[in-house]
């Protein structure tokens, strides 16, 4: 199985400006490798480290050393020292990401939101509202709502909507920080299946799930991360 996925002596420390400069060691030297195909689950306790790692991944934080591979098409692209314009085409075709909540400009329509990662991508706006339409089905959520603001639906079903969001490219690698968290069992068990899709496309998935039973179902191994105090 090919790797998707490379991280090599990442840390990450920050430092607390409004709390007279407190630095907080959160990583040290953390690495992980993920293969093509393969869920990989982050696993350990409140404060090791968990969200910033995936965070780090998606390059939302920068770290103070290390590595973060991404194979981007035919090559690797080092998400820890690449230029923003790279980290964005990395973004629009490569690396996929479910937060636990949704974050979009206000009045835009659910359909929209949706299909907006394949629009940027030029795929025809028909096979955009088609994939995006199939997966709102899936996750269900009822189609009176696909023409109006998520703003102003339930937690659960905004969350809804981001995983569709998330799941409309095929992406090669996935990011998912507690995607089902907000959601019933009925919910979950649509994205444990579009998970499992997407694994048995070759997809790489590092995930946080603290939902036992769910991480169960979806992961092929648990990466144990410790807190920095427990490392020492």
């Amino acid at each position: 199985m090919s790797i998707s996925v490379r991280v090599e002596n990442l840390s990450k420390t920050f430092v607390l400006h409004h709390q007279n400069g407190v630095q907080l060691p959160v990583l040290k030297n953390a690495s992980l490798q993920v293969n093509a195909g393969e869920c990989v689950v982050l696993h350990g306790h409140s404060g090791s480290g968990k969200s910033t790692l995936l965070r780090s991944l998606y390059a939302n934080y920068l770290p103070d050393t290390g590595h973060i591979w991404i194979k981007h098409n035919d090559d690797w692209v080092d998400l820890a020292q690449a230029p923003a314009r790279d980290v964005l085409a990395v973004r629009r075709s490569t690396l996929g990401w479910v937060s636990q909540f949704l974050r979009v400009i206000p009045r835009i329509c659910a359909l929209d939101v949706v299909m907006q990662p394949l629009l940027d991508l030029g795929v025809p706006r028909d096979t955009c509202v088609e994939r995006a339409s199939a997966l709102l089905t899936r996750l269900n959520v009822p189609e009176r709502l696909w023409h109006l603001a998520p703003s102003t639906f339930s937690g659960g079903e905004q969350q809804r909507v981001n995983i569709a969001r998330g799941f409309v490219v095929d992406y090669p690698v996935l990011l998912l920080d507690e995607p089902t968290a907000s959601l019933d069992a009925a919910n979950s068990a649509a994205v444990v299946a579009l998970i499992n899709e997407a694994k048995a496309r070759g997809a790489a998935v590092i995930g946080i799930f603290h939902d036992e039973a769910v991480r169960n179902q979806v992961a092929d191994r648990l990466h144990h991360m410790q807190a920095i105090e427990e490392i020492a």
